[in-house]
């Protein structure tokens, strides 16, 4: 099976899984939310990010083995692989270490942090705590055999297990939170399928791969330690910077604004995650068939597979962003109450990052394929000292909207450097032409959000199931109308029409 080949069973069985979990998800914290309340809502959601930034302890390790792995794994090099996986897995286990000692040292603030709701004790908070640490900590004595079936490009081995597994404890969550609604119990409940699975896999990778249990394996050379070792050292500012970043947000607003506020947000966040879920199996999905092209293909193929990509991301990224600008906040109307819904303001900042994001994702995960990890090591460290200055000071002055502005402004600082890095290492052109194609599509957006903000006011005054359904339906047929008009004749499309028709006649 081909790059392309594997790529698209990647997309059909991870968009498969995403509307599994998807389903499971909604289902899931509508039943939460009723059962044990918005401030039980906001532990899960603050707890779920501060364990997400303490897994940036892998510091790239991951990225920098897996990029390691993508030409010995194409060349069928086996006793290299053996090396790589050795080298992964030590690495591994010391990182599981430092994020339990680090988790474990971060309890004392754990009051600070939650702003220490009345009615939940400190004991109460810590064991809910290292339930979710216990959880982090065990991801990393089986997560690194991944790797390997990614860089084979089969992806939809992590994803399937993931689905099953997700499928398994959402429905054991469910019923417990319907005959005793505790919260001890549901984080109790995920520990234990979880922790079921870790061991399955363990073993199921194993007898899949048989190399991960030989024991002669000969160490990596020198010269090969120091490449990785280069590596990891620029993605470790990577994963500080965007530490600092991405997950504090949450953080932040737990700390000034709430838990409840935190609830509120996360509903939404789940909404915008679990349909971009759909988008990001797409990205991931091509990383590893990236890493192959890169691998075997010459700049100028290169260069034409990374505009493609690119113009697809932000196809769906626009429509998505639209569509979420427009819609999502009538949705948590229906799904949990008009009470829960946010300020326009706060909404359409996160969402100006969303898209933003839309066009870093597509820069680096061509960055990471090329092993372009050095370049623009200290930019997230930028980024995250910008962000978490303006994050701190607008909060206290304007609420949450702030929080997610400073989020914006210090997305922007990517978006503009990395382009100019990107054109330069891997394609040896300037990166004029990115800036020029970014106002065209932005300009294209919004047009459209002219078109249809006045057209939802006079059709959807109050929020109905029909009405929605109906703004739907013109946003999807606006948008992409709008869309096809200006790009139908580009390159770009004209190559997605035909990879699709090629797909359609097999």
């Amino acid at each position: 099976m081909g790059r392309v080949g594997y790529a698209v069973k990647n997309i059909i069985f991870g968009i498969g899984g995403n509307v599994v979990t998807m389903l499971l998800r909604f289902a899931l914290r509508h039943v939460f939310i009723m059962k044990l309340g918005d401030t039980l809502t906001g532990v899960d959601g603050l707890y779920s990010d501060v364990l997400t930034m303490l897994s940036l302890a892998e510091l790239g390790v991951g990225t920098a083995v897996n990029y390691s792995l993508y030409g010995p794994v194409a060349r069928g090099e086996k006793e290299k692989i053996k090396s790589y996986m050795l080298l992964y897995k030590k690495a591994y286990r010391v990182i599981a270490i430092i994020i339990a000692v680090v988790g474990i040292c971060l309890i004392p603030f754990l009051p600070a942090i939650t702003g220490h709701p009345e009615y939940l004790t400190i004991r109460e908070l810590t064991i809910y705590y290292l339930i979710y640490l216990f959880n982090t900590v065990s991801t990393y004595f089986v997560a690194y055999k991944y790797s390997l079936a990614n860089a084979e490009q089969k992806n939809y081995i992590q994803t399937n297990v993931t689905t099953i597994t997700k499928t398994i404890t959402v429905a054991l969550q469910m019923a417990a939170l319907a005959v005793l609604p505790n919260f001890l119990l549901y984080l109790l409940i995920q520990a234990g399928v979880e922790l079921v699975q870790k061991l399955f896999v363990s073993w199921y990778l194993n007898r899949r791969y048989p190399i991960l249990k030989e024991k002669d394996v000969q160490p990596l050379s020198k010269e090969e330690n120091d490449s990785v070792v280069k590596k990891v050292k620029a993605l470790m500012l990577h994963r500080i910077g965007d530490m600092a970043r991405l997950q504090t947000d949450t953080i932040i607003i737990s700390a000034f604004e709430g838990l409840v506020q935190v609830s509120y947000m996360g509903t939404y966040k789940m909404i915008i995650t679990s349909v971009s879920n759909y988008v990001n199996v797409i990205f991931n999905s091509v990383i590893s068939s990236f890493g192959n092209l890169i691998a075997t293909e010459g700049k100028e193929k290169q260069f034409q597979l990374f505009k493609v990509y690119r113009f697809f991301a932000i196809w769906v990224y626009g429509f998505s962003a639209v569509g979420f600008f427009m819609l999502i906040s009538p949705l948590v109307e229906l799904y949990v109450g008009k009470e829960r819904v946010l300020a326009t303001s706060i909404i359409m900042w996160y969402l100006i990052d969303y898209f933003f994001k839309g066009e870093r994702i597509v820069l680096s995960n061509f960055k990471t394929a090329a092993g372009v990890f050095e370049q623009d090591k200290y930019l997230t460290l930028i980024q995250g000292i910008v962000n978490l200055v303006i994050s701190l000071v607008l909060v206290q002055k304007i609420g949450m909207a702030g929080v997610y502005i400073g989020t914006v402004i210090s997305g922007l600082i990517a978006n503009i450097t990395k382009p100019v890095i990107i054109y330069k290492v891997c394609f040896d052109k300037k990166a004029d032409s990115y800036f020029v194609d970014s106002v065209k599509y932005i300009l294209v957006i919004c047009v459209t959000l002219a078109i249809l903000i006045p057209l939802q006011n006079a059709i959807m005054p109050q929020v109905t199931i029909l009405k929605f359904a109906l703004m739907v339906v013109i946003i999807t047929v606006v948008f992409n109308g709008l869309f096809l008009a200006v790009y139908g004749r580009s390159a770009e499309f004209k190559y997605l029409w035909q990879m699709v028709m090629r797909k359609v006649r097999k």
